[in-house]
């Protein structure tokens, strides 16, 4: 494949549409996304799961390719199983991120469709963002997906830097609310997720009700 066909086909696929959002805060980390999976104008699932725990205290975001992305998720949960069983401890979220960094680096002629984020509490509270080749930030909040244009309007807003989980678990919610109100590829709902030093937890329906 020529490479300008391949930078197309990965512009594409990022267009898949969904949005997520990750925040870091002073005792752990909030990630939110909506639920809907689309296939251009047509909803192709209304209860996709796109936050996945892959490690006790580490969690990861899909945006874009299904398929790439559950391979991706089931490859870092296999790895960071090897990790733990031959260093006898978790690997850090640094080092999760970039191992799966070095792993989309390896195939960046053939790239897995999709952006990332990998978030959790390990050593501290920690959220890096990762692009189809490779490409790794350090982030405080970031956010992906089609419309992550519109979350980010928020959050550049309404984060609270160094506050606590409980005082931004509303603006992760209400990022992901303004951006199923304007781009019609994010919907069927909020799944929200916190990893603090007491592990991971998926929020429930009522909790998030409240929060927005």
């Amino acid at each position: 494949m020529a490479e300008d066909e391949l930078l197309k086909h990965k512009a594409e696929a990022l267009k898949t549409g969904t949005t997520t959002v990750g925040l870091v805060c002073s005792d752990g980390v909030i990630l939110a996304s909506d639920k809907r999976a689309s296939m251009g104008y047509f909803i192709a699932s209304k209860d996709v799961q796109k936050i996945s725990q892959i490690d006790d205290k580490i969690a990861m975001t899909i945006a874009g390719s299904v398929a790439d992305a559950q391979a991706l998720i089931k490859l870092m949960q296999a790895e960071l199983k090897l990790y733990k069983l031959k260093n006898g401890r978790n690997a850090s979220v640094k080092a999760a991120s970039s191992l799966l960094a070095n792993i989309m680096y390896q195939y960046k002629m053939f790239p897995f469709y999709v952006q990332l984020l990998v978030a959790g509490v390990e050593d501290k509270p920690e959220i890096y963002s990762l692009d189809p080749l490779g490409g790794i930030t350090d982030e405080k909040f970031a956010s992906t997906g089609s419309g992550s244009p519109v979350a980010y309007g928020l959050l550049e807003s309404s984060y609270v830097k160094n506050g606590t989980v409980k005082e931004n678990l509303p603006v992760a919610a209400k990022a992901i609310k303004v951006a199923m109100a304007r781009d019609c590829a994010t919907g069927e709902g909020i799944d929200l997720v916190t990893i603090t030093k007491s592990g991971f937890k998926r929020h429930e329906k009522e909790e998030i009700a409240k929060l927005l």
